[in-house]
């Protein structure tokens, strides 16, 4: 059973700059498709970025593309997601998610991921 804890969510300014992390445990990272979700308040979680093990392959949401990196440290057991020039509308609860898959496919879809952390919050003041 892999469980996952995020971390590095606080309040920042408008153009900030800010890291998140995802610690897996109960399994290595590396044999899973990792990603990162958000949920604003009175909205539905939707999709920010993804990566197949090892960070072969990646994509991101368009709102993000340009501004958000994931990546990943094998030897941590640990994803990032660095967050620069952040704005008010990044504000949100954001989710680590992982699917065991040795492949190359990615998705952007809630649903196909198996596992989830409990949410970091991340606070973006103008």
């Amino acid at each position: 059973q892999v469980q996952l804890v995020e971390s590095g969510g606080r309040l920042v300014q408008d153009g900030d700059s800010l890291r998140l992390s995802c610690v897996a445990s109960g399994g290595s990272f590396s044999t899973y498709v990792m990603a990162w979700f958000r949920q604003a308040p009175g909205k539905e979680r939707e999709f920010v970025a993804c990566m197949t093990r090892l960070g072969s392959n990646t994509l991101y949401a368009e709102s993000v593309k340009g501004r958000f990196t994931i990546s990943g440290d094998t030897a941590k057991n640990t994803v990032y997601l660095q967050m620069n020039s952040l704005k008010p509308e990044d504000t949100a609860v954001y989710y680590c998610a992982a699917k065991p898959s040795r492949g190359t496919v990615l998705s952007v879809v809630e649903a196909w991921y198996d596992y989830w952390g409990q949410g970091t919050q991340v606070t973006v003041s103008s």
